[in-house]
């Protein structure tokens, strides 16, 4: 190699170590209402989720993570140590579920069901107002019998 041709490689190569690119981000699918766990090499201090409304994470211990699908699209998570470095970047990619979930499309209704193996109405993202109101109203009467908050109904 001519002594012109390493000088020219020289500079290139030490600019290519100082200004590498950051580490591919990872992907991450996960559906909604539905959680999965992420694995951490190291420790764990800050995560920031882009879009709170599309995901949501919570730290289970400092190497392991949480990460709840709450809408459809997609959002980014970043993790900090300590230092306030970045030992992680991911994108999330919340889908809709996929096991058993039936759709039933009447005109400009849409009501969403879940069939495994009997059907039944869930809440589902983009359902009609009426069809997403009648059942939501029925799971939070629900779970208030469940947690003691309200007693059902006939029994006063």
């Amino acid at each position: 190699m001519s002594a012109r041709f390493a000088s020219l490689v020289a500079p290139i190569a030490i600019a290519g170590t100082l200004f590498a690119a950051p580490a591919m981000a990872e992907s991450l699918v996960v559906s909604v209402d539905r959680a999965t766990i992420m694995r951490l090499d190291q420790p764990a201090a800050t995560i920031i989720i882009g879009n709170p409304a599309i995901a949501d994470a919570s730290v289970q211990n400092r190497e392991m993570l949480i990460v709840t699908g709450k809408a459809y699209g997609s959002t980014n998570l970043i993790v900090l140590d300590g230092q306030g470095q970045v030992i992680s970047e991911s994108t999330i990619y919340v889908q809709a579920v996929q096991d058993g979930a039936v759709t039933v499309q009447r005109g400009m209704d849409k009501v969403s069901l879940a069939c495994t193996p009997n059907c039944e109405r869930v809440l589902a993202i983009g359902d009609s107002s009426d069809a997403f109101s009648a059942v939501g109203s029925q799971m939070e009467t629900r779970n208030r019998i469940a947690t003691g908050a309200e007693a059902p109904a006939g029994n006063n």
